[in-house]
């Protein structure tokens, strides 16, 4: 019986590699993280993935960023959380 296999992922793309697309400068946008060399700041594309848009739809709504530039920020998104928690308020049980 052969069991199922999940495709491979293209792992060409380090975490560092994917971290060094992602800049912060007091500078530029009060010092939000960015990606590299646009002031499009990581969480305006974290909220865009987290309202459902598809990697897709952000690259033609942005066409000077990669799908690597989307990438950064979800790894950036992930080193943050490993960092700090945010308080999350229950809905009512009742």
């Amino acid at each position: 019986m052969k069991k199922n296999k999940k495709p491979a992922r293209d792992r060409s793309v380090g975490r560092e590699d994917l971290l060094s697309r992602i800049t912060i400068d007091p500078n530029v946008c009060h010092g939000k993280p960015c990606i590299r060399g646009h002031r499009i700041w990581v969480s305006l594309i974290l909220d865009f993935l987290a309202g459902g848009m598809t990697i897709e739809e952000i690259l033609d709504d942005y066409p000077g960023i990669e799908e690597a530039d989307i990438r950064a920020c979800i790894a950036y998104g992930a080193e943050m959380a490993r960092g700090r928690f945010v308080d999350i308020v229950l809905g009512d049980s009742e």
